[in-house]
């Protein structure tokens, strides 16, 4: 007996077939190609997550997709700068955030398993308010963007510009995958796109505040993302 499937709706196999072979078609074309061939491919059902260290990859989405569904995870421990560029990216970009927000707060979180959860069990502390929540409000997608760049750290160096997402069972588009912090730059400069004041203050990544610190001369970008321990991912891309 054969289940009937929805109109213009992909099984997961199908998904994965699609994704793996976009990956190997559009390894070479722009990053304003793959988020067209994405918004075409997708429609309503593609968003693009953000993290609001910089709009960069909300602004090629915009492009290719005006008023895009853009997703920000609220974790309740950001720097004020990253909840202002959210508004500012709000305010001026054509594109529709929406805020997601953890299932509990930082005092019910702090009450159920002590304070600063984020400094005695980080991954259990990003499991909570990061990766659960992102993985509740991905639900009605098939299909995601982010910012991920090969050149950030040696465990996104096999990043494909689309992919297949395993954990959650989606197309993983990573368009900007191929760029260089220059490319990045002179796509703000060009643009005029929206970034962190952080970025101008010493910082190299913008996390949760408790777990980022301002880089030291000589470290890669990620060296102020939990400093201190082995931990490099949140468990969002690993």
């Amino acid at each position: 007996m054969t289940t009937a499937q929805t109109p213009g709706v992909r099984t997961d196999d199908e998904l994965k077939a699609l994704a793996e072979q976009a990956g190997r078609d559009l390894e070479d074309a722009s990053a304003l190609e793959i988020l067209t061939w994405a918004a075409k491919t997708f429609g309503p059902r593609f968003c693009v997550t953000s993290s609001m260290e910089d709009a960069v990859v909300a602004h090629l989405a915009s492009r290719a997709m005006p008023g895009v569904d853009v997703v920000f995870l609220d974790t309740g421990y950001h720097f004020p700068e990253t909840i202002g560029t959210r508004d500012a990216v709000e305010a001026v970009m054509d594109v529709n955030v929406i805020t997601l927000t953890p299932r509990r707060t930082v005092a019910e979180q702090d009450a159920e398993h002590g304070p600063k959860l984020h400094d005695r069990d980080p991954d259990l502390c990003c499991k909570l308010r990061k990766v659960q929540p992102l993985e509740e409000g991905l639900t009605g997608y098939a299909a995601w963007a982010t910012g991920l760049r090969r050149d950030e750290s040696p465990t996104r160096a096999d990043t494909p510009v689309v992919g297949w997402d395993e954990k959650r069972r989606k197309v993983k588009v990573s368009p900007i995958a191929r760029w260089t912090q220059d490319d990045v730059d002179a796509y703000v400069d060009e643009h005029g796109v929206l970034t962190n004041p952080l970025l101008m203050d010493g910082y190299g990544s913008v996390g949760c505040a408790p777990c980022t610190r301002r880089l030291l001369e000589g470290e890669d970008a990620r060296a102020g993302r939990w400093s201190g321990n082995a931990k490099t991912e949140c468990g969002i891309h690993g």
